[in-house]
């Protein structure tokens, strides 16, 4: 059975990420509710007149205006737009906070603004480690400025012992979600040795400036891998060459982090054109760091000088059980076997099935090249587990292959290959490398192996190109490279979801077309390599990191209630202690 992937409890906290509204329109905001307080305070008597302005509003500015200077000379980085966000969510609920003491009494309100002041900076603590710099020492003094700004405001509005109240509160607030944040950082420190602020900060700074620095958490989660790479070389006289290649691990897991953008570090190692398509992997095979492509290339690179080309090559012929098909051809003394689900999910493969299906094929080949198409996402992303019913039908699909394709014919080889830029972009699920086109006639029959560079390709898409596809030629199956450079808040941004179909489609009849008239007698030979201590996230560190995400989603709510009622039950011991 297809099993729901632990990375996709992961994904789902992405709702939470938004981007922050303009500071002109954060600022307006508070100016309105201040006034708006204002007039409210006008009936509660001279003491408390003009609160909102005095007591909300400049504290808000003042926040606004010296968070990010304190950050910036902090060597950190926060924009404009969310500094004036977040001074006002907290004067938000330094408001609420406050006016919930005129439910009890007039008299109160000196400690409920003190406690919705020291509730200010306990959160703006928490979200500056959030976002700028795990260490909270370092924040404390930008986390202070709109609160502090409030307590100067009260010694106006009340009387001079509210100071010492409004200072006591800061430390009880203050230490309660600074004992938060530990409660928060521990788990993760005991099961992966890292700083989850940190590695929030770090996140952050790779969806705004590009920072690579969440590689260095990836590297020390991450285990030593050893993975095969078979790749098929096509060479031609006088014409550029092909190498379609098959390396076994996850081109993940983010944008340009580990190997999320591994096709196009391939295809720059090359002078041919090169095809990445994508092996039996899951998310525990995400390289840590793309230093460790290098670790793929060379190999494959290295397998070259020993390869023996072969003129000929088999028909391509389908096999089906079950859900699954497996589309086989044979060039040389290599096997190529691409596997679909479509309509129905085609998600990752675990890496031990793709072994298990490459050991028993060589029974029949000294390489077999084994594709997950990943060319059909129909809902939740999900894996497909050994010893499953879809593993088994894999398994005896290409079982079929290896039965019969060791004994077709042979003919004569002749290839095209096209490579299609497209006007697309990352975030409408297109990767650096567009389209690229493998035409293949043997006797009488054309195949087309298209690949798309991109993170699978939404329902029902692979079938609508497909047909358009077998217009040109006899058989032809769709790829795509699982690039996760096209991914970088959410998991979930197949080909096709954002672009209809009819609008890619003028795109891959150029490239079969184009590939239709490059085709050339060609000779093809295969190779596996091997890459060897590559550095990968590692076996069930996706699970462990989301099961450790999940327990804390229980906990933490449930902690931070009990902080904060405490804090509150000290502020007023502290406002009887003081009064």
């Amino acid at each position: 059975m297809a099993v729901k992937a632990s990375d996709e409890r992961i994904e789902r906290l992405t709702k939470y990420l938004f981007s922050a509204p303009s500071w002109p329109m954060s600022l307006f905001i508070v100016v309105v509710l201040g006034l708006v307080i204002d007039g409210a305070s006008l009936r509660l008597g001279q003491q408390v007149q003009f609160l909102g302005t005095l007591g909300f509003t400049v504290p808000a500015v003042a926040g606004f205006l010296l968070t990010k200077p304190l950050i910036d000379l902090l060597g950190k980085q926060m924009t404009w737009n969310r500094s004036a966000l977040l001074a006002t969510a907290c004067t938000v609920f330094g408001v609420i906070i406050t006016i919930s003491g005129l439910v009890f009494s007039v008299s109160m309100l000196p400690l409920f603004y003190a406690a919705g002041l020291g509730f200010v900076f306990g959160i703006r603590i928490f979200v500056l480690v959030a976002i700028s710099d795990y260490r909270v020492h370092r924040m404390i003094i930008p986390a202070a400025t709109q609160s502090l700004a409030g307590v100067a405001m009260g010694w106006f509005l009340f009387a001079p012992s509210f100071v010492l109240l409004a200072l006591v509160l800061h430390v009880v607030f203050g230490g309660g979600f600074i004992i938060l944040i530990w409660l928060m950082e521990r788990p993760f420190r005991k099961a992966f040795n890292i700083r989850m602020l940190n590695f929030v900060n770090t996140f952050i700074a790779h969806l705004t400036d590009g920072s690579k620095t969440m590689e260095d958490f990836f590297r020390e989660m991450g285990e030593e891998v050893f993975v095969p790479e078979v790749s098929i070389f096509f060479r031609r006289k006088d014409k550029r060459g092909l190498l379609f290649t098959v390396p076994n691990v996850h081109p993940g897991p983010i944008g340009e982090i580990g190997g999320g953008n591994l096709p196009r570090f391939f295809q720059n190692a090359f002078d041919d054109m090169v095809m990445v398509s994508h092996g039996a992997a899951t998310h525990d095979f995400n390289l840590v760091s793309e230093d460790e492509i290098i670790k793929l290339i060379t190999p494959v690179r290295e397998s070259a000088r020993n390869v023996t080309y072969s003129g000929t090559g088999s028909l391509s012929t389908r096999y089906q059980v079950g859900s699954v098909k497996v589309l086989a051809q044979v060039f040389g003394d290599t096997l190529l076997l691409v596997g679909t689900r479509s309509p129905e999910r085609t998600e990752d493969l675990d890496f031990n099935i793709g072994m298990a299906i490459m050991s028993e094929g060589h029974r029949a080949f000294p390489n077999v090249g084994f594709v997950d198409a990943h060319n059909c996402l129909t809902g939740d992303i999900s894996y497909v587990t050994p010893a499953s019913l879809v593993a088994n039908e894999y398994f005896r699909a290409c079982n079929l292959a290896f039965d019969e394709t060791p004994h077709l014919p042979r003919y004569p080889l002749r290839v095209g290959i096209s490579h299609v830029a497209v006007p697309f972009t990352r975030d409408e699920g297109f990767g650096d490398l567009g389209i690229q086109a493998l035409v293949v006639r043997v006797d009488d029959q054309t195949t087309a192996y298209v690949l798309f560079d991109g993170n699978n390709m939404h329902e029902g898409v692979r079938e609508v190109i497909r047909d358009r596809v077998l217009t040109f030629v006899d058989e032809a199956e769709l790829m795509t490279t699982d690039s996760h450079v096209v991914n970088t808040v959410t998991g979930k941004n197949p080909v096709g979801l954002h672009v209809p179909a009819e609008k890619i489609i003028p795109f891959v009849d150029q490239a079969v077309r184009e590939a239709l008239a490059d085709l050339t007698p060609a000779e093809a030979g295969g190779s596996t390599a091997w890459g060897e201590r590559v550095v990968v996230f590692g076996s069930q560190r996706i699970s462990q990191l989301a099961s450790t995400v999940s327990t804390m989603l229980v906990f933490i709510p449930a902690l931070s209630a009990a902080i904060l009622l405490l804090a509150f039950l000290l502020s007023f011991i502290a406002y009887l202690a003081i009064g």
